[in-house]
């Protein structure tokens, strides 16, 4: 069995089986990103028994391990992997923090939702397992800061849902670990009151915005809306733009029911999650449980399939008949790509080119998937960790999809040089350099001689209609 320290150039991400970190023996790599990876493991001196997840560091102590491993330790709840260690591996470069849950098998929720043929009562079902798993995230004064469907898994036998990666959590009294206004996320998932914040102090140093559930659980109904529709719903957000400048677009407001054919209950509760008003929006817990009576108390019509609403401009009006996920996404996609990019517009110059398509299936198994989200902690690894017990049909290519090479004049709205510090000019505009980044650089970066980079949005000096 290869014992660790035995060669200085052992790769972090490429440890060979048998490789021993504590009580754990390394069987094979399951995913891979920018701050740590993830490894099928098994105890010392119990091979071919039960198996683990390892998640490993990529740099010596690294203190997002040691947040993770503290909140996890805090949960006890059949939706949320249960803590079995946690420690550090003595590694000729630094002790590497390494952390180890228990092992799930399951698909992404959107992978399985693709899958299938959804009904709202198998809906109402998951979400309010995923409520369940908040609720008790935040009953220990915890945020999980990076909800959506890549990080909840579920079991296509018994449709269990479980609440993965929280490598973007924090928890009552932990310190900030990144000078950003905003904490690490996913931009389409982030609250209305989150995006006025960023927007009205991006420019001052040291001012950061605290989030709580309501985030967590706003971010619950982007995946929920998401999930019925194939698409992220408009933000919520109006702005007002400079005197003289143009006005900025503002979103028109969807519901998911006016796009799908979802019951009553469901559609109400998407709209609760995505409230303009954090108070509105309810705790996880209530949530959880009008979910469940909801799934419980739901008439016939919560056994229909959900299907596409046909568009008087678009599509003709013809019988309901079930449709794919994915062949929803191509039909709805361009009628909201217009919404969808203002939306986005709002979110920061990360999110700015990084427009919805078809979300992937699960990795092959020793793959990273392609899209992990590289600010969002150690996200991005628990889901490719676990293998996928569903078998679904290769991705088809979106309407939205955004082209990797960097153009070759500025994007609309991309500032130009001068640049500022850490940014990059490149044919005229200016560009962000992220750590780590390399091809293939995934939808929302661009590719540039080897390396990846994302656009910087030009700064809008406006006023905001309302307060954050």
């Amino acid at each position: 069995m290869a014992k660790h320290g035995t060669s200085q150039s052992l790769g972090l991400s490429s440890l060979p089986p048998g490789t021993q970190i504590g009580s754990w023996c390394v069987r094979e790599l399951r995913g891979l990103g920018a701050y740590g990876a993830v490894y099928r493991a098994e105890r010392v001196g119990a091979q071919g028994s039960d198996s683990f997840a390892l998640k490993l560091a990529r740099h010596p102590m690294d203190p997002r391990f040691e947040r993770e491993a503290e909140l996890l330790s805090r949960l006890s709840h059949p939706n949320v992997p249960r803590l079995r260690d946690r420690g550090l591996w003595a590694h000729p470069s630094g002790p590497i923090p390494f952390i180890v849950m228990d092992w799930v098998d399951g698909s992404s929720l959107y992978s399985w939702g693709h899958s299938r043929t959804l009904t709202s009562r198998q809906v109402l079902r998951v979400l309010a397992q995923a409520a369940h798993a908040l609720a008790a995230t935040h009953s220990a004064d915890g945020l999980h800061r990076d909800v959506k469907g890549h990080n909840l898994l579920v079991r296509s036998e018994d449709t269990f849902a479980v609440l993965i990666d929280f490598g973007s959590a924090s928890f009552l009294g932990a310190p900030p670990l990144t000078d950003e206004v905003l904490p690490p996320g996913t931009p389409p998932y982030r609250s209305p009151e989150a995006v006025l914040f960023q927007w009205r102090f991006w420019q001052q140093r040291g001012v950061h915005y605290t989030p709580g559930p309501a985030d967590d659980v706003y971010a619950l109904g982007v995946t929920a809306y998401r999930l019925v529709t194939g698409v992220y719903p408009p933000a919520q957000v109006k702005l007002k733009a400079a005197p003289g400048a143009a006005p900025l677009p503002t979103p028109a407001q969807v519901p998911a029911e006016h796009l799908v054919t979802i019951s009553p209950r469901l559609a109400k509760l998407i709209r609760q999650m995505l409230s303009k008003k954090p108070s509105a929006r309810g705790s996880a817990a209530h949530l959880a449980r009008a979910l469940e009576q909801a799934a419980e108390s739901a008439g016939p019509e919560a056994d229909q399939p959900i299907t596409l609403r046909p568009t008087p401009a678009s599509v003709p009006r013809a019988p309901p008949s079930a449709v794919s996920l994915s062949a929803h996404r191509q039909r709805l996609g361009l009628a909201a790509a217009a919404g969808l990019a203002a939306s986005l517009l709002l979110q920061g110059a990360w999110s700015l080119w990084w427009l919805p398509s078809p979300e992937p299936p699960d990795s092959p198994p020793g793959l990273a998937r392609d899209g992990a989200e590289a600010d969002a902690g150690t996200s991005g690894l628990a889901k490719d960790a676990l293998p996928s017990s569903d078998s679904t049909p290769a991705p088809e290519s979106g309407p939205m999809r955004i082209g990797l090479d960097v153009p070759k004049k500025p994007l609309p709205g991309q500032a130009k040089p001068p640049c500022k510090k850490r940014e990059v000019e490149l044919n005229g505009g200016c560009w962000v350099l992220p750590r780590e980044a390399s091809p293939p650089c995934g939808e929302r970066n661009y590719e540039w001689k080897g390396a990846c980079y994302y656009p910087v949005l030009a700064p809008v000096r406006s006023g905001t209609s309302e307060q954050p």
